[in-house]
């Protein structure tokens, strides 16, 4: 059973470093209910404080993650239009079939909704997307740090089964 639980762990902690890219994904909260469920569920155990703490910076990071786009669209001078047009272009770009969609996906998003505002002023609509790229960027680096360390965690952990 121990292996099994391993596994689903293993499992999870790789779903989670994928969901750093993949913004439909949580990554963050599955690499943390990996530690969880070895911890419940097995003889390895993390430490509780450490948990409580995890936990809680999980729940920071993804409220940053999600606030991060936003925050980048309109601290590039980004209306209404481009926060939406961010956030259609990134639902767009994870189920359109072309490379890097969830990147592309939200710069073209923002970039459109500037457009609707900005027709003179090409630049400042440039400005703007990048605003939610770098936003997107921000996020995925931040998740990616937070899921790499909770693999690190959990292979410090069971590292006496090797």
């Amino acid at each position: 059973m121990t292996t099994l639980i391993i596994l689903i762990c293993i499992f999870l902690l790789v779903l989670g470093i994928l969901g750093c890219f993949i913004p439909i994904i949580p990554g963050p909260p599955l690499s943390f209910a990996a530690l969880l469920l070895l911890t419940i569920f097995t003889d390895y155990q993390c430490d509780d404080d450490f948990l409580w703490q995890w936990a809680a910076i999980v729940v920071v990071v993804t409220i940053v993650d999600f606030w991060l786009q936003v925050y980048g669209v309109k601290k590039f001078g980004g209306t209404k239009k481009a926060v939406n047009g961010t956030m259609l272009g990134l639902f767009i770009g994870l189920i359109a079939p072309i490379p890097f969609g969830f990147i592309l996906g939200p710069f073209a998003g923002a970039f459109i909704g500037a457009y609707m505002d900005e027709k003179d002023d090409l630049l400042k609509v440039v400005k703007i997307a990048s605003g939610a790229l770098l936003g997107f960027i921000g996020g995925v680096v931040l998740k990616l740090f937070v899921c790499v360390y909770l693999f690190y965690e959990f292979y410090i952990t069971i590292k006496p089964l090797f």
